[in-house]
């Protein structure tokens, strides 16, 4: 292993790691975390979601009679995430252009690391240390939602998955999945196109008037993806639409999802003729719940300590998006999100600054030493 958190980053980049095929990433990380002492199970979480690796929980004892201290980040990456060829320039890593960088989330796991072996290695008396690396977090928080929290011991925790270190993130909205399929009637779309009812017309009508984009200052809702149709002289029978609300409002994220069904239930009711009517079937999930943990709570002003403490500025905000946070705090574990320096995630722009990944590092060794005193 690397002593430096620089080049162990770079060291886990260059481990594919797509979201369900984080076999190698999960082995090399494991090893690295016995080397630190770490006892580390793995769960087979896999066997359910069909990856080839589960997530990793791990302990590394302590010599102060306290809870454990948590840090959390996943191990998955999106697509297209093969064969990362990162370059260096100027104090920063980007990617080739070709594929992501890997930054998220290998920041996070590279600073865990690389903190938990400088606060070992400083030789300090340290409590417990706890850290979970989950598996398929990208599509859908799945090695979160499968992993069995009751295993969990810390008295609350870090998900190093934010942007500019010094980013704490108090709070996030809880998500609604929508799938929608709207049914219409086949016809010939050049002989007899009046006795079809054109499916795409009616999940056209219902996206129109839907709410959609910025709901509110806490409210977002999206239909991503539509698909249908077989060809251009078939008056098309079926339109599957894809979609999503959030909400750190639970009393809104329920109104605008009843309005985006009223939109689809006025939709299809309007085409009802004599050779057949249009109809649709409804299926909603919810995909994590919201949470807010005030910036008087000691896992915020521990991660305020230990920023100060490293001459970090500290910025607190809300959230729009999910994370293993809201499924570890939905299980009654605190949990916030910090920044790891991470830069135009989710895309072949994407890069990170050396000196952040430097930071992050001893952020998380500051949150050890601070927490265990």
């Amino acid at each position: 292993m690397s002593n430096d958190v620089v080049n162990y980053f770079l060291e886990l980049i260059a481990i594919d790691s797509e979201s369900k095929d984080e076999r190698a990433m999960a082995d090399r990380v494991k090893a690295d975390l016995e080397a630190l002492g770490a006892t580390v199970e793995e769960d087979s979480i896999h066997l359910k979601t069909g990856g080839n690796a589960g997530n990793l929980h791990a302990l590394i004892p302590g010599r102060i009679d306290k809870q454990p201290i948590l840090f959390c980040a996943h191990l998955d990456t999106v697509k297209p995430g093969k064969g990362i060829k990162p370059r260096r320039e100027n104090g920063r890593i980007r990617s080739d252009g070709s594929t992501v960088l890997g930054g998220d989330d290998k920041s996070g796991v590279a600073e865990i690391i690389m903190g938990i072996k400088s606060a070992l290695e400083s030789g300090v008396d340290h409590a417990p240390i706890e850290v979970l690396f989950t598996v398929s977090e990208e599509i859908g928080l799945l090695g979160a939602k499968h992993f069995d929290k009751s295993k969990l011991r810390s008295a609350f925790g870090y998900a190093m998955d934010a942007h500019r270190v010094g980013d704490l993130v108090l709070g996030a909205p809880a998500q609604n999945s929508i799938r929608i399929t709207i049914q219409g009637k086949e016809a010939h779309a050049g002989v007899e196109p009046e006795n079809g009812i054109n499916a795409i017309r009616v999940a056209s009508e219902a996206i129109a008037a839907m709410p959609l984009g910025r709901i509110d200052y806490e409210t977002t809702c999206n239909m991503g993806i539509i698909r249908g149709g077989t060809a251009t002289n078939i008056v098309p029978n079926k339109v599957d639409i894809s979609g999503e609300a959030r909400s750190h409002n639970k009393a809104k994220l329920e109104q605008v999802c009843a309005d985006i069904r009223r939109a689809v239930d006025s939709a299809v009711k309007r085409h009802d003729y004599p050779f057949g009517a249009a109809a649709y079937t409804w299926d909603m999930n919810t995909e994590y719940n919201s949470f807010f943990i005030p910036d008087t709570e000691p896992v915020v002003q521990l991660a305020i300590s230990a920023l100060n403490s490293v001459g970090l500025e500290v910025k607190t905000s809300i959230g729009g998006g999910g994370s293993d946070a809201n499924i570890i705090n939905a299980a009654g574990l605190p949990m916030i999100i910090c920044g790891t320096g991470m830069n135009k995630v989710h895309t072949v722009d994407e890069d990170i600054e050396e000196e952040e990944l430097r930071r992050g590092a001893k952020f998380v060794a500051a949150l050890i030493t601070h927490y265990s005193r």
